[in-house]
């Protein structure tokens, strides 16, 4: 069930509403697809049956966007801790956890990060563009807030809901990740919005870290790619509805 920290006083004192990427506004791609895609852009086919159990592998050994993993191997230690501050330890943590699963596709490791990188290997959420869409015609203020490693600009202009945000406030490039307040803070000063009249919404606890830099917190449990995930909830407390 959706939950809810430190609701504003008044639905209409909320003048902007940050949003988390992954889990909250889009989902990466069905595991399976992604190999399959991955290893197409090598040069190699794979059959259903090897790409599932391959996939398995690399969501295992970790996936970015998918649950984190059991082990990071020593020499990705350092990568891993900074992937999200830093372009080149985001790609060097994945594609190293990627090259621990054997596979004979040459160049696989490489190719499944790219997949990352271009809009086709995510899915917005069915309710993302109508959520943001009546945030931007009631003149809400809407900025995204992730911790991540590289530019999502491109997937929301491709997608077509760049105009419909305000404002980018990204781990790597702010230098600051959630739950760390200077985040919100940062994001809150670029679409010019009252902390105290800002609601985060995210799936995780670190989105509820907004609330330490005084914004209202509304947590989503993240749904499967293709699936409604609950975004409706932040057109009532934004008093859009």
């Amino acid at each position: 069930m959706p939950h809810a920290t430190e609701p504003p006083q008044s639905a209409r004192l909320v003048e902007a509403v940050l949003f988390d990427f992954h889990g909250t506004l889009a989902q990466v791609e069905d595991p399976v697809t992604w190999v399959v895609a991955a290893a197409a852009a090598c040069g190699a086919t794979l059959d259903r049956g090897k790409a599932t159990i391959l996939a398995d592998r690399l969501v295992t050994a970790g996936r970015a966007g998918g649950p984190l993993p059991h082990r990071v191997p020593p020499q990705l230690a350092e990568h891993w801790a900074d992937r999200d501050l830093y372009e080149h330890s985001h790609r060097a943590a994945y594609t190293g956890l990627a090259a621990t699963v054997h596979t004979d596709v040459e160049g696989l490791a490489d190719a499944l990060y790219e997949r990352l990188l271009v809009p086709d290997g995510w899915l917005p959420y069915p309710d993302t563009e109508p959520t943001l869409r009546r945030l931007h015609e009631a003149g809400i203020k809407v900025a995204v807030v992730s911790n991540i490693g590289f530019d999502i600009r491109p997937h929301f202009a491709h997608w077509g809901l760049d105009g419909l945000v305000d404002a980018f406030a990204l781990s790597y490039e702010v230098g600051r990740t959630k739950p760390d307040p200077a985040i919100f803070l940062r994001a809150c000063g670029m679409v010019g919005a009252d902390p105290e009249r800002t609601l985060m919404v995210g799936d995780t606890p670190a989105d509820a870290g907004a609330v330490r830099a005084g914004c209202a917190a509304l947590v989503l449990p993240a749904a499967e790619a293709g699936r409604n995930n609950g975004l409706g909830a932040t057109l009532a407390l934004a008093g859009c509805v």
